[in-house]
């Protein structure tokens, strides 16, 4: 099987790299990226041998291009997106460029060509802010310029499905240690600065509820579509709902010298709180790991990493 992985230099898309590339029933991957972010971590930390893996820096604009590495794929990644956290309202126009008409430009590759399966990581800011549990029968309401441009992205995507197998899935806000760390990230960012700052920075009082799904599930669910795909559709694709302050409380059990600094902490701050789509569950069993697990791992990393 032949995989192209476009945003496959990125955070999620290297995890998804490195288990394709144990997988002898992958013959080749092609990672399309165009390096925006500025991260070659994974051509410098991955461990990924040269051999079935080949890079190919380019654009989704770049129609002429994506049709060209569309001959040699059966199965394709849309993992490329204009990212920002799940809330965030700024840079408009990229965001349309990238995730609205990037992705129209590849729905339309992709109508031409014979790939016969594909994967796309839409986002929980289509669902917009709620203090209500939302579930995958919840109404998009997307309230930043980022959720309209992956609802919008979703709908060129959903073009496909009457021909091809076609999965939309939304992803919550991923942290836990990998190889292409984003340190925008809520959880990412709030373990860093108390490893290396001794202290953490909260917006509002910290009682605001948001969605997260740790690094490595979030990969294995992606991978395990490849191997055991669900009917075509629409998926959250979730793993803890969290107040800030809980993570907060659980960051200085394992790093007790950190200091806790509120800034507006008499704001009361935007909620998103998506319930776990157990239709994924065959693909990525829960496993009795705690968040706390999890975090005390992630620590561990940041210090191996910087001895």
């Amino acid at each position: 099987m032949r995989v192209m992985i476009t945003g496959g230099a990125g955070y999620l898309g290297t995890e998804l790299v490195k288990i394709l590339n144990r997988d002898n029933g992958v013959s080749k991957i092609i990672i399309y990226d165009n390096l925006s972010r500025n991260n070659y971590n994974i051509f410098l930390h991955s461990a990924i041998p040269h051999g079935k893996v080949q890079f190919v820096k380019g654009e989704l604009l770049d129609t002429r291009k994506v049709k060209e590495l569309l001959k040699e794929v059966d199965v394709v990644y849309h993992l490329a997106a204009r990212v920002s956290t799940p809330l965030a309202n700024e840079s408009s126009h990229l965001f349309e460029q990238v995730n609205n008409w990037g992705t129209a430009e590849l729905t339309y590759a992709l109508e031409e060509s014979n790939v016969k399966r594909i994967i796309y990581t839409s986002s929980l800011s289509v669902y917009g802010t709620s203090e209500e549990m939302l579930d995958i029968n919840s109404i998009p309401d997307p309230q930043s310029f980022y959720g309209i441009s992956k609802l919008r992205g979703e709908q060129h995507i959903r073009r496909l499905s009457e021909k091809k197998e076609t999965y939309i899935l939304r992803c919550a806000n991923i942290y836990g240690c990998g190889t292409s760390l984003r340190f925008d990230a809520v959880i990412n960012k709030m373990i860093f600065e108390a490893c290396f700052q001794n202290r953490i920075t909260i917006h509002g009082d910290g009682s605001q509820q948001r969605t997260f799904i740790q690094i490595k599930k979030a990969a294995a669910i992606l991978y395990e579509l490849l191997k055991n795909p669900l009917p075509s559709g629409t998926y959250n694709m979730v793993g803890r709902v969290l107040s800030i302050n809980e993570i907060a409380d659980t960051i200085l059990e394992i790093l007790p010298e950190t200091e806790r600094v509120y800034i507006n902490q008499h704001m009361k701050m935007r909620e998103l709180k998506v319930a776990k789509d157990e239709r994924l569950t065959p693909l990525c069993p829960d496993h009795p790991v705690t968040f706390m697990e999890e975090l005390t791992a992630f620590r561990d990393c940041f210090y191996k990493s910087s001895t």
